[in-house]
């Protein structure tokens, strides 16, 4: 049985943080019923047009079934909260004070689902100075401390690579969310659960800052390229935009490793690198040496010959090769599904659940079509019937 198997939720929730959330708890097994505007919400639009489900969509979204509900319209909020009862969770991302225009704050859910779970994902929670301010990921990055780490010592702050606040605030609500369940399932209240992507960014500060500032008084610095020598980003052949390694070298006998694997016993007698010391002041005479190897070889054959000589190394995967790779392809993590589509289905390529329960795995499933279900939800819930449906659809209430 999936772990979540009993847990119902439905999810209010548009383009990364919130769609996380819900995706994770459905690949735990929970019955995960996205909400949408009649248009879609906006991440289905994102790299494709109006009658398109964006890879963008599906990325976050498989394993969910879809209904549309207008909420701008009284008979939407009605529906959605004669709907409410049957499920235990409501996940929202939507921007600040959206849930309460619309009549749907915690208040209104709870009086008439008083042991409901809430969870609200916001750039900066529902209190404090900022709380009013819209916020997408790299803002909250920004405004988490994150940014101020990444670029070189003596370049600005610059933006980073991935969506940390985004997906790193989802994740952080798909744990609250199961530990609220889990309470409410032992006897416990129902609650609102409330997450700032700001103080989830602030946790992927928290080593470098440590490492390289006072904390908390001084700002710790940007590192750049490598966090020491020869801890450092290398080239490699045949020279493309991705091909280098990253190392991390940190004691002495990593640095013995090293130096043997290359066949540069040389390097272990060289005043210049004889200590640690030494290769810090000598770092870019270092970094030449050690180049000099890996530009000669592949990223992945670098890779190889330093890991099994016990030298942390990786080469840089960018994001086609991470379909590539033989160690993520062994284990099964890519994935492909048939996505519905206009006219029949598509093959889509995922990356799977990053976790694996032995006793209970979810099968990999598609994204829902725009109103894919919501037939289905409003007859099975709620028991409306043929008729009532076709004039909610003909009033733009459903899709």
């Amino acid at each position: 049985m999936p772990a979540l198997e009993r847990m119902r939720v439905l999810e209010l929730s548009q383009y990364e943080a919130g769609p996380t959330c819900g995706q994770l708890l459905a690949w735990l097994g929970a019955d995960v019923v996205k909400v949408e505007p009649p248009r879609g919400e906006a991440g289905r639009h994102v790299l494709g047009d109006g009658s398109y489900d964006s890879q963008y969509f599906v990325n976050y979204n498989a394993n969910k079934r879809g209904i549309v509900l207008d909420l701008e319209r009284p008979r939407g909020r009605e529906l959605f909260l004669e709907l409410l009862p049957r499920f235990d969770v409501v996940v929202e991302n939507y921007g600040p004070g959206v849930l309460e225009r619309l009549g749907l704050g915690y208040e209104a859910l709870r009086a008439v689902h008083p042991s409901v779970v809430l969870a609200r994902i916001k750039g900066y929670g529902l209190s404090g100075p900022y709380a009013s301010y819209k916020s997408y990921d790299p803002l909250a990055q920004a405004a988490g401390g994150i940014f101020s780490l990444t670029g070189e010592p003596d370049g600005p702050p610059l933006r980073s690579g991935g969506t940390f606040a985004d997906t790193g605030t989802g994740m952080v609500a798909a744990l609250s969310v199961a530990a609220a369940y889990v309470q409410r399932e032992q006897g416990g209240p129902g609650q609102e659960i409330e997450l700032s992507m700001q103080e989830v960014a602030t946790m992927f500060v928290r080593t470098v800052g440590v490492l390289d500032g006072t904390w908390p008084h001084d700002a710790a610095p940007r590192r750049g390229r490598g966090a020491g020598a020869p801890s450092d980003m290398f080239a490699c052949a045949p020279g493309g935009p991705n091909d280098y390694v990253y190392t991390l070298v940190g004691t002495e006998r990593m640095w013995d490793g090293l130096a043997r694997a290359m066949g540069r016993l040389d390097l272990l007698t060289d005043p210049r690198f004889r200590t640690a010391e030494a290769r810090r002041e000598h770092r870019d005479e270092l970094h030449g040496e050690i180049e000099g190897w890996t530009s000669e070889r592949s990223k992945q054959e670098v890779m190889r010959i330093l890991a099994e000589a016990g030298v942390p190394c990786s080469a840089v995967l960018d994001t086609s090769d991470l379909f590539r790779d033989p160690h993520l392809l062994e284990r099964g993590f890519v994935r492909r599904i048939e996505q519905p589509a206009e006219g029949g289905v598509e093959e889509r390529t995922l990356l799977g659940p990053p976790m694996r329960l032995s006793a209970s795995e979810v099968p990999l499933g598609p994204a829902p079509r725009l109103g894919e279900h919501t037939e289905a939800v409003l007859q099975g819930e709620l028991g409306l019937d043929g008729a009532s449906l076709a004039r909610l659809r003909e009033e733009g209430v459903i899709a």
